[in-house]
């Protein structure tokens, strides 16, 4: 027994507030008393009027306000009420309406005066965040959806008049905007396709100022930056967009569907289109420079247009990454000779900052600059070009037509304000059939350039044999010449030496009678001297002749005592390009002819020695 009355000792409040519910329904209910939970809100429905003037809800009431009959606008709050006896008023108890964190109400009134003007949401009504039914109903609030809001938080709401629905908050992430289609306001005027920026509304997030402010009903000019925003979704709807970006080495040019019509400010020279001031309908002639930029992309567009130099390619299957130029291909020109071939050209262009809203303002776009201008200004200028000489001298003079190209080219465009960097000539492709006559004639070429160098090559080789072959003789023809020279020094110091010998006898001499004796014998010994210095030259001669040679004398001495004439009187030759050893042979071959007539004419006469220009030493002379 005591652990059972321990147990529910345990759950005493669970008892407590059994008994004080049974109470109340038993004992303080029938006196009119009504109690009403801390987290709870009364809901009163009075059942009938005995007597007043008030007895029944005006034609079309839901809600009662002065005490008649139906569901109260008051709400009881928590605590204790008196006076509300149960056969008169039913109290029901409800929920306080809790918006949690992150999201918003949206609320729908049952009661109040109907929507006109075609509205669509119920004008705001101060009524404390619709805790005020009385004052919302009095305020001439109307029934529907409500253009306000009610924000995170508890809320003691009369939920027989308003019903309250949770969305969530409206997050609009970095580098988005938010693009705002509002439901309500006045209608856009003829010719408008965006309202205007409307001050004072807190970025669409007090819809009443908004529209009192003369908002318009429609897509807004004006978009959401990066954030949260307590935005209604019945009043207004937002898409998300990413920011425009001016990409570096570029500019912006805006061109605004939204604005008061613009007055051109480009003058009389610019006669292509218009130009207005920031804000206004229109191209904008002040671009917008490298960023990032928060722009309604159905309000505003912006084109980008490079500001560096931009190639574009008239070549097959080729193309730069900004694209401008994929729709471009090889230009098909044909010569004055009729041959028809394609050639490859690349054009670099640079569209100056303060020109960039002219292109834009008179194209619309670089692409269409391309294809309305560029495309058939230089497909043009090629084929016209191509006519005025057949395909060879297209080939040979293609620097020339590549200079002409380029100030031609960037003349035209000039007009356009656009600059004329530089005009590439690339690939050129003639026929097949001319290409190869072409390829024929230039081997030809080569192969004759490359015979005159080997030609060249040979007669260099030829000139270095020949004085190589003279550098290696010089050395025996300086050591024969000089032994000439010593021998000849020997025999004239002979003859002096006997000359000096045959003096002295004859000064020594007795001056006897004999004088002719003795003159005769020096005029022997000077003789004697003289041959023997003849012999020592002539040895020396004979030591300087090869065998070879010598035999060669001996035989021609036989011969010449046969008397055949067989050695010419002159004989030509030479080792060498100075001709000195030629002119030892000559003379060598002269003595070796003269010898042999003497010979000839004096039958048994001694036979001279012969020089010539060899290093071996012959047998004796016998």
């Amino acid at each position: 027994m005591s652990s059972v009355l321990h147990a529910v000792g345990g759950y005493w409040w669970v008892i407590a507030l059994i008994v004080l519910v049974l109470a109340h329904r038993l004992l303080l209910r029938p006196l009119g008393v009504v109690i009403i939970p801390q987290n709870r809100a009364g809901i009163v429905n009075k059942k009938y009027v005995v007597v007043g003037k008030n007895r029944n809800l005006p034609d079309g009431a839901i809600i009662a306000l002065n005490g008649e009959a139906g569901y109260q606008a008051d709400t009881l709050a928590p605590g204790l009420h008196f006076g509300l006896w149960p056969w008169q008023y039913a109290v029901e108890l409800v929920e306080f309406v809790t918006v949690e964190e992150g999201k918003i109400g949206i609320v729908e009134a049952r009661d109040g005066h109907p929507l006109s003007g075609g509205r669509v949401l119920a004008k705001h009504v101060d009524s404390d965040s619709f805790q005020d039914a009385r004052k919302f109903l009095t305020g001439s609030g109307e029934r529907g959806p409500q253009i306000s809001i009610i924000p995170p938080g508890t809320y003691r709401i009369n939920t027989r008049l308003f019903s309250v629905e949770e969305v969530d908050v409206l997050d609009v992430p970095d580098n988005m905007v938010g693009i705002v289609t509002t439901k309500e306001g006045a209608s856009l005027k003829t010719g408008e396709i965006a309202g205007r920026e409307i001050a004072g509304h807190n970025m669409y997030q007090d819809a009443q100022a908004f529209v009192s402010n003369g908002g318009y009903k429609g897509l807004q000019e004006q978009p959401i930056l990066s954030g949260r925003y307590f935005i209604n979704p019945r009043f207004a709807r937002v898409e998300m967009k990413p920011m425009t970006e001016v990409a570096i080495a570029h500019v912006g040019v805006v061109i605004a569907f939204v604005g008061n019509d613009g007055v051109d400010v480009t003058g009389d020279d610019f006669k292509h289109g218009n130009l207005v001031s920031k804000g206004q309908k229109g191209v904008w002639a002040d671009p917008l420079d490298p960023g990032k930029y928060p722009i309604n992309p159905y309000t505003h567009r912006v084109e980008q247009v490079p500001t560096a130099n931009v190639v574009l390619n008239w070549a097959n299957d080729k193309s730069e990454s900004h694209k401008l130029d994929e729709r471009l291909s090889s230009i098909t020109v044909r010569s004055s000779d009729g041959f028809t071939f394609n050639l490859d050209v690349s054009q670099i262009i640079h569209i100056p900052r303060s020109d960039a809203p002219k292109v834009i303002a008179r194209f619309g776009s670089v692409a269409n600059l391309v294809t309305q201008v560029l495309e058939p200004t230089i497909g043009n200028y090629f084929r016209n070009a191509a006519q005025d000489s057949d395909v060879i001298q297209f080939l040979k003079q293609r620097s020339q037509r590549q200079e002409e190209a380029k100030k031609s080219i960037r003349a035209a465009l000039t007009e356009y304000n656009v600059g004329a960097v530089d005009t590439l000539i690339g690939d050129i492709v003639p026929p097949e059939a001319l290409m190869r006559t072409l390829t024929d004639r230039k081997i030809a070429e080569q192969q004759k350039v490359t015979y005159e160098t080997q030609q060249l090559a040979q007669e260099s080789r030829k000139a270095l044999e020949q004085a190589t072959a003279i550098a290696n003789t010089q050395a025996r023809v300086v050591d024969a010449e000089r032994s000439v020279q010593i021998a000849e020094f020997s025999a004239s110091a002979a003859v002096k030496t006997a000359e000096g010998e045959a003096t002295s006898k004859t000064i020594n001499a007795k001056a006897d009678a004999e004088v002719t004796t003795l003159t005769g014998k020096a005029d022997a010994g000077k003789i004697l001297a003289i041959g023997n210095a003849e012999a020592e030259v002539i040895q020396k001669k004979i030591n300087s002749v090869e065998a070879g040679n010598y035999a060669a004398i001996e035989v021609s001495r036989n011969l010449a005592n046969s008397r055949v004439p067989i050695v010419p009187s002159i004989v030509a030759g030479g080792d060498g390009k100075d001709g000195s050893s030629g002119l030892v042979n000559i003379l060598l071959a002269n003595l070796v002819a003269e010898s042999v007539k003497n010979s000839a004419a004096a039958p048994g006469a001694a036979l001279p020695a012969v020089l010539t220009t060899t290093s071996e030493t012959p047998a004796p002379v016998s």
